[in-house]
């Protein structure tokens, strides 16, 4: 029997923000806020002589004593710490520094004088206190030449999940100081088989695969389909809140919809021929997929709830894993009609004619950028195996990211474009890693089971 898990546990903290000395704003969702067009508050950055900012973030203060308060003040300092040096707009002082300063007692008791010494810049305070099952969380960016605060939030919620609170704070600090959209409270989703679950009946006894999600840093893995049979190739809805994939559990490969708040699934192809790599356009009302129903693998169109299907590509050659542009208007797309796997570029209401953009040895599975970005990143065979490559689509310059570390595939970007997921065996197995898009600090995010075919909520 299929079943689906719900997600509503997953967001355990429900947080309700205040910006300090300004007026209250609506509690956050997986969605990075959007800058106000009329800010309310008097926005200071922190600046450094030369350079990149250089930040410290001590342990928060621990206004209640219990346990869990004071579990709660070192999670999310070291959190926020991690969140922080992902994006590399600050430079982090390294928190096995700050054993030989005072700590603060309260937001008016700080040694700065004593950070100025370490040559902070920048300096995070936070405090926390627990009444009953409510937990109040409030963090403050200090400028230590000037002593003053910058920046000031204040979140209470559950103490379920204190990463949810390290994971806004980063967000809401590198919108106000840096006008950038982080990336600390998206999710991950990939396919798995590290259960050790076997397909039943089947001739060849081959293993399942099911759908997982995590948070961008590999943190908080769940599975999210049980249905003991091949489910691959997720994608999240714009929204965060459905994720289509590829699966198995009728025989053969169609598609389906989890809409994972709400614990229902929708069969969106319904069984006509054999459909795989589902994609969702940018508003999220249309699915693009590959399909065998009028015969050779072709790209298709439909929309969210399976009708109103359009062919978009006629070819005797096998045209397959779809992406959207940002603007919904054009569709990017691997083909072997010229020989060998090539990338290849159509007009999403199939009215277009196809455009050829790469020219490598085999190229596959494209995943366009976000804006401002204008480029595909895809996966190239550079030998036995292969590496991450992108394209810049005005210039047609290609730049590799990932030099035969393992074989490296199935690329996708993070939704500020700054970062990419995608799956190698360069620790033994199939993992999935993350990569900034100048293909330098690659951080691991699974470790059981081989993991493949990651994408990253918008």
């Amino acid at each position: 029997m299929t079943r689906l898990l719900p997600i509503s546990g997953i967001v355990t903290a429900a947080l309700m923000l205040v910006t300090v000395g300004a007026e209250q704003q609506p509690p956050p969702t997986q969605q990075p806020p959007q800058p106000p067009q009329q800010p309310k508050e008097i926005v200071t950055t922190i600046t450094a002589e030369g350079g990149v900012p250089r930040i410290a973030i001590p342990d928060f203060i621990a206004l209640s004593t219990d346990a869990e308060t004071v579990s709660v003040v070192k999670t999310i300092a070291q959190v926020l710490w991690n969140d922080l040096d992902f994006e590399r707009e600050f430079a982090l002082i390294p928190r096995d520094t700050y054993s030989t300063i005072p700590a603060a007692t309260s937001f008016n008791e700080i040694p700065f004088d004593r950070w100025r010494e370490l040559n902070a810049d920048g300096l995070i305070i936070g405090t926390v206190q627990k009444t009953g099952n409510v937990v109040r969380v409030e963090a403050r960016l200090f400028d230590v030449k000037r002593a003053t605060s910058v920046f000031g939030r204040e979140y209470n919620g559950s103490a379920a999940n204190p990463r949810l609170y390290a994971h806004t704070i980063s967000d809401e600090l590198h919108q106000q100081q840096r006008g950038l959209r982080g990336v600390a409270r998206t999710k991950l989703t990939f396919d798995s088989d590290r259960d050790g679950d076997r397909v039943q009946g089947t001739v060849e006894n081959r293993g399942v695969k099911e759908i997982y999600i995590s948070d961008y840093d590999g943190e908080n893995q769940r599975r999210i389909t049980i249905s003991r049979s091949l489910n691959i190739t997720p994608t999240w809805s714009p929204d965060g809140r459905s994720i289509a994939y590829t699966s198995y559990r009728k025989g053969t490969p169609n598609i389906f919809i989890s809409n994972i708040f709400q614990g229902t699934l929708d069969d969106l192809t319904k069984s006509v021929g054999e459909d795989w790599l589902p994609t969702w356009s940018p508003d999220g009302t249309r699915v693009a997929f590959s399909s065998t129903r009028d015969g050779n693998p072709e790209i298709y169109v439909a929309n969210r709830d399976g009708s109103h299907v359009i062919r978009l590509t006629q070819h005797p050659g096998v045209d397959t894993t779809p992406t959207w542009s940002p603007s919904g208007t054009q569709i990017a797309f691997t083909s072997d009609r010229s020989g060998t796997p090539q990338i290849y570029v159509v007009s999403a209401d199939g009215l277009g004619g196809v455009r050829r953009i790469t020219s490598e040895s085999y190229a596959d599975r494209p995943t366009w950028s976000p804006l401002p970005y204008n480029e595909i990143a895809f996966a190239s065979r550079t030998g036995p195996g292969f590496d991450i490559k992108t394209i810049d689509l005005a210039s047609g310059q290609i730049r590799q990211l990932t030099f035969g570390e393992g074989t490296n595939e199935s690329p996708a970007y993070a939704p500020n474009g700054r970062h990419l997921v995608f799956s190698s065996t360069r620790s033994g197995k199939w993992q999935i890693f993350t990569l900034s898009r100048d293909g330098k600090n690659v951080r691991p995010v699974t470790k059981a089971g081989n993991n493949q075919q990651p994408d990253w909520s918008k």
